[in-house]
């Protein structure tokens, strides 16, 4: 607007100058001697800032899931044509450590850490002192933020002698956003697990990833989604990792890490 405007604003000088001259009277004067201008460049607009990248954190389960059954018990959508409940307690160790503790924590964590690179996180809860979110509202959740990934956090209660983590991602997929984004963020959180040592699980799935078709909240994802179950909170091994701080720190910055790695690969 401002080159044009210009423009016009040089026509209409032009037009004066030549209506002066047909309209001057003798007798003539001498010309000036010309100005010479150093040229200008037109204005360009600058660039839109980049927006950051935006990550969903799902901690699974709440801290007041198991004083409210009734609430849990109600049926939503599963995502394939069908129902199940809004929610469940969890698992715990045999000390009595909650999964739904150990789920905020390490997605505090990564949050945390997430947003000191630059990315905007959205937690669907945002303490551990409550009810829910249903799975079905979980699973809309990256829909929700404009989402680039969604990653939900676990920890399985299997039988004790099972050990290591896995990554679940729903299959067969329902969408775009399933069928390739899905198993990449999948493979990027599992490469990152692997990275930090964790063991590939020994009893659920193959190669540390689980195809799923019975998860909600993976089956309603319309963004890139995986759930990883960090590790078996039965297993004794497994549970005092679990339960220390630096257990927990390690599993933060292993499930950042492959969040960033699917990110950089996205662009």
């Amino acid at each position: 607007m401002r080159t044009s405007r210009l423009l016009l604003y040089g026509a209409v000088l032009t037009a004066l100058s030549v209506g002066a001259g047909a309209c001057a009277a003798t007798p003539q004067l001498p010309r000036p001697a010309a100005v010479v201008r150093a040229p200008t460049s037109s204005p360009t607009a600058s660039p839109a800032p980049a927006q950051p990248p935006v990550v969903v954190l799902d901690p699974g389960h709440n801290g007041r899931n198991a004083e409210n059954r009734a609430a849990m018990n109600r049926q939503v959508p599963d995502g394939r044509g069908s129902t199940k409940a809004c929610n469940t307690t969890g698992t715990q160790t045999d000390a009595g450590y909650a999964e739904h503790a150990f789920n905020f924590d390490v997605a505090s964590r990564v949050a945390q850490q997430l947003t000191a690179t630059g990315v905007r996180v959205v937690l669907t809860r945002s303490d551990d002192d409550g009810v829910g979110p249903c799975v079905d509202e979980r699973g809309r959740a990256g829909e929700t933020a404009d989402a680039d990934a969604v990653v939900s956090i676990h920890a399985d209660g299997a039988p004790a002698r099972g050990r290591g983590f896995h990554v679940a991602f729903s299959e067969p997929p329902l969408n775009p956003a399933q069928e390739g984004p899905a198993h990449r963020l999948a493979g990027a959180l599992r490469d990152a697990m692997r990275a930090a040592r964790f063991p590939d699980s020994d009893y659920a799935g193959q190669d540390g990833l689980s195809p799923r078709y019975d998860l909600a909240g993976l089956n309603l994802a319309t963004r890139p989604t995986a759930l990883v179950e960090c590790a078996n909170m039965r297993n004794p091994g497994e549970a005092a990792l679990v339960t220390s701080p630096e257990g927990r720190a390690r599993y933060a910055t292993a499930i950042a890490a492959g969040v960033l790695s699917f990110l950089g690969s996205a662009r």
